[in-house]
């Protein structure tokens, strides 16, 4: 005989409360008794009641999902939009993102639905899917400068947070790194090894957070004497790097310390330096930017600017969730500092 699937009134005779109590700990009700939480909660695990989803979402008018989107702009073609996602995921900054993220949700029972926006239908299906009460907000990751849809779900009144400033004000609450912070200390960490005639491998110049790491390093570099910094600008991926750093080898040959905007680029300069018979860290010290998976795979493993991805992930949905139950209605910003993390390359 299959046997009977608990109820809300067999979690109330557990717990010692009135099923009145359980239907409000388990629809998220905040007005109730930390201590009878608990109880119900062990009363939950006891019984093994699940909740039916969909009767909760009635009454909850929440869809207890949250869509993280990851917004840019690009290639409107099948091939386009393929190749933004393969770029998406390639990256372990992504991964580290997505982690926190879960990390977050998962024990408040919410999930993430992916979305990708890097087109303008895209956006406006980003946009369609949150207006229809699908997920209850939106955690965005933007990959360009020019993204439009921070200022779309602005307007749209949709709840919604993003990861890094955006480059243009819009009232959305925000996370990021004190990015000039992060370039000072690789700055400051190669002049103390002794190099004299350094350059450095920026991210794309249109994106706010390259922009503050190259005005970071040159500006603690010109309080040091060094009033010229040779730059070659990358795009956050190794192929990137490995270009940048020959262009700046090119240019100047008797380069002996690199700062790199991220740890890909990081790899793709290491990469070029060994090919070309520099020894790292003894010839060319190099310090990469974010202490990813890959600065300890990278040969010689390395020294890098640590940006607590996965905490500053959980603070994003940790602020979605206050603006979800209305508990935050004003936009914010947190801001996280950076920690110089030494190992092998420089």
């Amino acid at each position: 005989m299959r046997r009977r699937a608990p109820t809300l009134e067999d979690v109330a005779r557990e717990a010692g409360v009135s099923r009145a109590t359980v239907s409000r700990v388990v629809n998220g009700i905040r007005n109730v008794d930390p201590e009878i939480q608990e109880l119900v909660r062990r009363a939950i695990e006891r019984t093994g009641y699940a909740p039916n989803r969909a009767a909760r979402s009635l009454v909850t008018r929440r869809a207890e999902t949250v869509a993280l989107v990851v917004s840019g702009a690009g290639d409107t073609t099948d091939a386009g939009q393929n190749a933004f996602a393969t770029r998406v995921f390639a990256d372990p900054f992504f991964g580290r993102v997505v982690g926190g993220i879960v990390g977050f949700l998962r024990p408040r029972s919410m999930h993430p639905v992916l979305m990708f926006a890097e087109s303008a239908a895209a956006r406006e299906e980003v946009l369609t899917y949150l207006r229809q009460g699908r997920a209850d907000g939106a955690l965005v990751v933007s990959t360009h400068a020019d993204d439009p849809l921070p200022a779309l779900l602005a307007d749209a009144r949709l709840p919604a947070v993003l990861f890094a400033r955006p480059s243009r004000p819009v009232p959305l609450s925000y996370v990021d790194l004190a990015h000039r912070d992060g370039a000072r200390l690789a700055a400051e960490h190669l002049l103390a090894r002794g190099c004299r005639r350094l350059a450095t491998v920026s991210g794309p110049l249109d994106v706010p957070a390259s922009q503050e790491r190259l005005a970071g390093f040159r500006d603690t570099l010109a309080r040091h004497g060094h009033p010229r910094v040779p730059v070659a600008e990358g795009g956050f991926t190794l192929d990137s790097g490995i270009a940048a750093m020959a262009d700046l080898l090119e240019r100047h040959p008797d380069t002996d310390g690199v700062f790199a905007a991220n740890d890909l680029m990081a790899q793709g300069a290491c990469q070029v330096l060994r090919e070309r018979g520099r020894r790292v860290p003894d010839d060319v010290a190099v310090v990469g930017f974010d202490d990813s998976s890959i600065a300890v795979t990278c040969h010689p493993r390395l020294t890098t600017v640590r940006q607590p991805v996965e905490d500053m992930a959980a603070e994003m949905a940790r602020l979605l969730d206050e603006h979800i139950h209305g508990v935050r209605t004003d936009a914010t910003s947190v801001v996280f500092a950076p920690e110089l993390v030494v190992r092998e390359s420089a």
